[in-house]
């Protein structure tokens, strides 16, 4: 079961998101800070008392805008511990989701809470702690937000086929739909080399695991992913062909 501490400046605020995280059967404790000061006073003695001493803390649900200290800057300073709790933003801006998304937020949930919507995030970061019980499943997958009829929801890297680009913005492209992102294209190749993603084109970056065929018609390269063809601009071919070549070889 999970132990919790719920972050926020605004009291009546903070008494419905403890009341509704306690009637969580996941939920083993709900403590709440009125600051992120207080907050990390309490985290402190959380990463003292170690994973699994009696003043832990598995998750911080964490309001974004407070006096003091924000909750982004809260985030930005537990990133720097060995073992920080997660992190789930609960707030009433969704121009954030970004910033979270680079801080490795498990979840951003958007203010007045609904119980089914917070029930989804406590699964989430459930998920997340049983998985560091066995080594093999400790790596937190990454996710990335966006934004569909002003919800904001998190799509797994993994289920990322290929990228579009589009200007500043990008567009995901999965096996079940696609998502418009304001995020570009070059960010997105740096930030996903190490997860296997190549840029083939100005306007595309690929999962390279999901390159289902890679056609030479004359003097054009295309790969298919899925039923869609994407050219392969020259000065990109040579290194595509090489990594598809190691990687059966391998």
């Amino acid at each position: 079961m999970l132990r919790v501490l719920a972050v926020d400046d605004e009291e009546p605020a903070l008494g419905e998101l403890l009341y509704l995280l306690r009637a969580d059967p996941r939920v083993r404790t709900a403590e709440g800070a009125g600051d992120a000061t207080a907050a990390l006073r309490r985290i402190g003695r959380a990463l003292e008392s170690g994973p699994d001493g009696d003043e832990a803390v598995d998750v911080v649900f964490l309001d974004i805008h407070m006096p003091g200290l924000t909750g982004l800057e809260l985030a930005r300073l537990l990133a720097g511990f060995v073992r920080p709790p997660h992190i789930v933003f609960v707030t009433a801006h969704e121009g954030f989701a970004l910033q979270a998304f680079d801080l490795k937020a498990v979840d951003y949930v958007l203010k007045p809470v609904r119980r089914e919507r917070l029930a989804e995030a406590v699964r989430r970061v459930h998920e997340l702690v049983h998985a560091t019980v066995a080594p093999a499943a400790a790596a937190v997958p990454e996710q990335i937000p966006v934004e569909l009829g002003g919800v904001t929801r998190f799509v797994p890297v993994d289920d990322i086929a290929y990228v579009e680009a589009h200007g500043d913005y990008a567009r995901l492209h999965t096996d079940h739909g696609s998502h418009l992102v304001r995020i570009p294209l070059s960010t997105l190749e740096e930030r996903w080399a190490d997860r296997g993603f190549v840029r083939i084109h100005r306007s595309h970056l690929v999962a390279l695991g999901r390159i289902d065929e890679l056609r030479l018609d004359g003097g054009a390269t295309s790969v298919r992913i899925g039923g869609t063809d994407l050219a392969v601009s020259r000065r990109h071919a040579r290194h595509l062909r090489d990594l598809l070549l190691r990687r059966a070889g391998g």
